[in-house]
C-alpha cells in the first residue's frame, strides 16, 4: 500500500489560504495578506522583485477593485500539494489587467502560508 502525498483537510487549507489571498486582493485588506504570506516571502514578475513588505505597502496605497465595484471573478485555475508544499496557479483579474499567478506555499508548524508568488499578465 502506497502513502498518499497529501491529507486531504490539507487541500481544503491550502485553498482557504487562496480565498483569503482573493479577498485581500480584492478589498486591499493588507492585515489579511500579510497573515497569510510568510515574513521572507518574494514575488516575483518578469523584470521585478518584491518583498512582502514592499508589495504590502503597494497594495495599501492604491484603489481597491471592491471599492470600483469590480467583480469578482479571481478563479484557482490548478492545485498540487505534495506533503508540505503546494504550488497553486491562480488568474487575477485586476484593475485592467488579467493576471495568472503561481502561488507557492509550505507547511511550517501546521500552518500554510505563502513563500513565493510569481505573476505575469495575459
Amino acid at each position: 500500500m502506497t502513502k498518499p502525498i497529501f491529507k486531504l483537510q490539507d487541500l481544503d487549507k491550502v485553498t482557504a489560504v487562496i480565498q483569503q489571498y482573493f479577498e485581500g486582493l480584492h478589498q486591499g485588506d493588507i492585515k489579511k495578506l500579510d497573515a497569510i504570506f510568510h515574513a521572507d516571502a518574494v514575488l516575483k514578475a518578469p523584470g521585478m522583485r518584491r518583498t512582502k513588505s514592499q508589495w504590502l505597502d503597494l497594495v495599501s496605497s492604491r484603489q481597491t477593485p471592491e471599492s470600483q465595484s469590480a467583480a469578482f471573478n479571481y478563479r484557482i485555475l490548478s492545485v498540487d500539494v505534495v506533503n508540505h508544499q503546494a504550488m497553486v496557479k491562480l488568474y487575477c483579474p485586476l484593475f485592467e489587467h488579467h493576471y495568472i499567478d503561481f502561488i507557492g506555499l509550505l507547511k511550517e508548524d501546521e500552518q500554510w502560508r505563502i513563500v513565493n508568488k510569481m505573476y505575469d499578465d495575459l
